[in-house]
This record gives structure tokens, C-alpha cells and sequence, in this order.
């Protein structure tokens, strides 16, 4: 496995923020899809959409591309962020708890901990980014949400949900949050190394020319799958946590358990994974760029990553 540079300190954050931009850019138009999927096809009232290539086109028709990448300035701010955040955590924690550099298989006892510390960290920088987000995506043509009652970008968002519900309003929904942050972690550098590992056995004796393709090769697949199984493990607190933050209700419950309970009530177990198509799809390609970026960037700011 990889062995780090335990004096490379900031250098991860560095890395980490250029995978945030990188997944953002990647991945947003989906994110969009599948926040339009989560609020409108489990709500009792308003249009619904067959499938996820129903609700992009939709998007495309009334909105035009702009649309799919609305709340896009916020997502950019908070993943920037956030991404920073739970590489560099994740990376220096694990190199803690291991005692020094990997040496060999994965170790869970380091990666399990490091990566759910990572995520519960990051939940409350991403918390009150992903409410504005939300908001504004939820907005478009096809919204319930009253024309006086809209916003005109992210800033005024965040500015009359703290007045209309006070500092803690903008929080809303953070235990959903730090659940599905510090479990989806877990869920995602488990699977990443473990992948990683493997594929990594498999390319010994490989020449250094092909080298390079080969380890971009292995980041798209061990990000991609890891994306693909953090999503899969934890979309129903990510159906909760779209209801929470978008519901115009101050009093509307916050516990997730609860909001779960209701949608399973009216739409089954397809609601509690509304928004599955567009989750998977995205998580594939916007997993592997972070990947790919962090470690093409970590390489490039001198952050040691040698094989066994």
C-alpha cells in the first residue's frame, strides 16, 4: 500500500480542496437531479417525475444548463471545504493510529475510525452549505415553493433563514448530517483502500512507462466503487436530510428515523432510495475525479505515495 510523508501536513488539505472542486464540477448536475427526485416524488402534493432522465430533461427545458447546476456556488464553498477537511483528517489520523506509514494490507482499526472522525468534522461545515444548496435546487420550475417566497442566490438564502429561524435554523437537519457523514465515510475510504489494495497486486511488474495510466486507472476504479457503495449505504439519511432542510415547517420533526418512517408509510422502501438512478450515476464519475485529483495532486506537492 502506500506509505506517507508523516511531515506532509498541510499538503493534504491542499490535495483534499482540489478533489472538493474537482467532484463538484463532475457531479452537481446529478446532485441536482436527485435533491428534485427527493422532494418532489416522496411529497404528497406537486408534480412528480417518472425517473431521473424525465427530471434532467424537465431541468434542461425549463432552465435550461444553468439549472442543473443550481446552488452550485454554495456546493463549491462548502465541498472546497469539506473535501479539504476529511482528506486531511483522514489522512493524518489514520497515519496516527497505524503508528507510521501503511505497511502492507489495509488496517480497519485505523481506516474505520479516521474516516468517520473525518466526517463528523466535516458535517458541520457541510451542514448549513447542503441547506442553502438544497433550497435553492429545490426552486425551480416545476417547485411548490410560492414565488414570494424565493430566493435570488445562495447569499440571500442563508441571510432569511437565519432571520425567519435563527442561527440554528441555518443547522438544520446537522445530526442527519453528521450521521450520514461519519457512516458514509467509513463506507467510502473502506472500500477505496481495500479496492486499491487489490488492484495494486495485481499491476506488479508493470513497466514505470505505463505506470502513471495505470495508477490513474486505479484511482477511477477504487474511487468510483467507493462512491458507489458510500451512496448505496447511506441514501435514505440523505432522502431525510433533503426533506429536513427544504420543508418550509419550523416545527417539522428534524428527526430522521421519523421522516424515514413517514415516507416509508407513503411511498415504501422506493422512497426512502428516491433518488438512487442519479445518485449511482453520479457517484461513479465524481468519486473517481476526487480521487484521481487527490492523488495526482498529493503526487505533485511532493506528499510520498510509494508501493509495496
Amino acid at each position: 500500500m502506500e506509505k506517507m510523508d508523516g511531515n506532509s501536513g498541510y499538503k493534504e488539505y491542499v490535495a483534499g480542496l482540489m478533489a472538493g472542486i474537482a467532484m463538484v464540477i463532475t457531479g452537481h448536475p446529478f446532485d441536482t437531479v436527485k435533491v428534485k427526485l427527493q422532494k418532489h416524488n416522496t411529497e404528497a402534493r406537486g408534480i412528480k417525475y417518472k425517473n431521473g432522465l424525465h427530471c434532467a430533461a424537465r431541468i434542461l427545458k425549463t432552465e435550461g444548463v444553468k439549472g442543473l447546476y443550481r446552488g452550485a456556488t454554495s456546493s463549491f464553498i462548502g465541498m472546497a471545504f469539506e473535501s479539504s477537511l476529511v482528506f486531511g483528517i483522514y489522512s493524518q489520523t489514520k497515519l496516527l493510529l497505524q503508528g507510521g506509514p501503511d505497511g502492507g494490507k489495509p488496517q480497519p482499526q485505523a481506516i474505520v475510525p479516521s474516516a468517520a472522525f473525518g466526517g463528523a468534522i466535516i458535517s458541520f461545515i457541510l451542514c448549513p452549505s447542503e441547506l442553502v444548496k438544497c433550497r435553492m435546487q429545490v426552486q425551480g420550475a416545476d417547485s411548490v415553493v410560492p414565488s414570494s417566497s424565493r430566493y435570488g442566490g445562495p447569499l440571500e438564502c442563508a441571510l432569511k433563514t437565519v432571520k425567519c429561524e435563527g442561527i440554528t435554523g441555518i443547522f438544520r437537519g446537522g445530526f442527519t448530517t453528521l450521521l450520514r457523514e461519519s457512516f458514509g465515510n467509513a463506507v467510502f475510504f473502506s472500500t477505496y483502500e481495500y479496492v486499491r489494495y487489490h488492484l495494486h497486486l495485481q499491476r506488479k511488474g508493470a513497466s514505470s512507462e505505463s505506470s502513471q495510466l495505470i495508477d490513474i486507472g486505479v484511482g477511477i476504479m477504487s474511487g468510483g466503487l467507493g462512491g458507489i457503495a458510500c451512496w448505496s449505504a447511506v441514501l435514505p439519511l440523505d432522502v431525510a436530510k433533503t426533506i429536513i432542510q427544504t420543508t418550509p415547517e419550523k416545527n417539522h420533526t428534524r428527526n430522521p428515523f421519523h421522516v424515514l418512517k413517514s415516507i416509508y408509510a407513503r411511498s415504501g422502501l422506493r422512497g426512502c432510495y428516491m433518488g438512487l438512478g442519479p445518485t449511482i450515476v453520479r457517484a461513479f464519475p465524481a468519486n473517481a475525479a476526487a480521487i484521481v485529483t487527490w492523488e495526482l495532486s498529493a503526487k505533485l506537492l511532493g506528499i510520498r505515495r510509494d508501493l509495496n
